[in-house]
């Protein structure tokens, strides 16, 4: 294995969940404020499921969020 290659893969990886993470939370959140499913002052609960297909590989990640 190269180290330096499947170093950078792995951090085009993670900079594309991140990116596209924040930005489906953002959206959900926006759309159920807009739709009065919450007042904009909660906290959410999030989970993140990390799978590798075809490695024995499953790990979840929870957190809070806090709208304001």
């Amino acid at each position: 294995m190269n180290e330096d290659v499947f170093n950078m893969e792995l951090r085009k990886f993670l900079k594309k969940v991140g990116v596209t993470s924040q930005r489906e939370i953002e959206q959900a959140v926006r759309s159920a404020i807009e739709a009065g499913k919450l007042q904009g002052d909660e906290t959410v609960k999030a989970k993140v499921i990390l799978t590798l297909e075809g490695l024995d590989l499953r790990h979840e990640i929870h957190g809070d969020i806090s709208l304001s």
